[in-house]
């Protein structure tokens, strides 16, 4: 196979991944929390002895954006959003996740839990328990009070290493490097952050994402065109 083959191949591979991430994006232009991911490309050069050289560009690094995304009111009590840096702690049979996404709910047994059924921590790491019938306000810095009462307070962190983060769902996040307490945590309750999607740009994305595919591709049909007819004439 021709260097100008392999070339292309490693490009429409990347590309190929690329439009994952970008149809992804779209489809979650509305879950609430969740953060956008690009793909990176890098480029492999080789020199080749008394000829041009080869350069090959590959897609295999998948950047999260975590911009915040609008807080839009909801006037649930059990909604918030973390103004600024920061993450929910979440605890999850797999270990303690982070996420922005504050839509929680309280279980039959009166722990503060995520959609998944997942129970929210505290600063401590210990789940919330929330009073039943209770009036319940929540302070700046995340305090949780029940009819006047603290009961608790959220547990809002950040990764040590955000770039090294790994998401294991729409919007929760391993953190292997760690994270520390966020030391003045803003929340706000009855708000709930949105996606951080742009659909705009993500669909113009989309549209030069694939032109470069199909760019592509019609040049390796011209190859094979090419390289069948050669084939033919050596065969007279």
């Amino acid at each position: 196979m021709e260097n100008a083959t392999y070339t292309t191949l490693t490009r429409l591979s990347g590309l190929s991944r690329e439009m994952d991430i970008i149809a992804n994006n779209i489809a979650n232009a509305a879950t609430t929390g969740f953060r956008s991911e690009e793909m990176i490309f890098s480029e492999y050069v080789q020199g080749i002895e008394a000829g041009p050289s080869i350069s090959m560009a590959q897609g295999n690094i998948r950047w999260v954006e975590y911009t915040q995304g609008t807080l839009t009111p909801t006037g649930g009590r059990l909604d918030f959003a973390i103004e600024g840096d920061g993450f929910f702690l979440v605890q999850t049979p797999q270990g303690e996740r982070l996420t922005r996404a504050g839509s929680f709910a309280t279980s039959n047994a009166g722990d503060l839990v995520t959609h998944d059924g997942y129970p929210v921590l505290d600063a401590g790491g210990a789940p919330l328990f929330i009073p039943p019938a209770a009036e319940i306000g929540l302070g700046r810095d995340g305090t949780i009070t029940a009819d006047g009462q603290p009961v608790g307070q959220l547990g809002v962190v950040s990764p040590v290493a955000a770039d090294r983060m790994q998401r294991e769902s729409g919007t929760m996040f391993r953190a292997d490097e760690g994270f520390d307490a966020v030391e003045a945590p803003r929340v706000l309750q009855g708000f709930l952050e949105a996606s951080n999607v742009n659909p705009v740009s993500e669909v113009a994305r989309m549209i030069t994402v694939q032109r470069a595919y199909e760019l592509g591709q019609s040049f390796l049909e011209r190859e094979d065109d090419r390289i069948r007819n050669l084939l033919k004439t050596l065969a007279r």
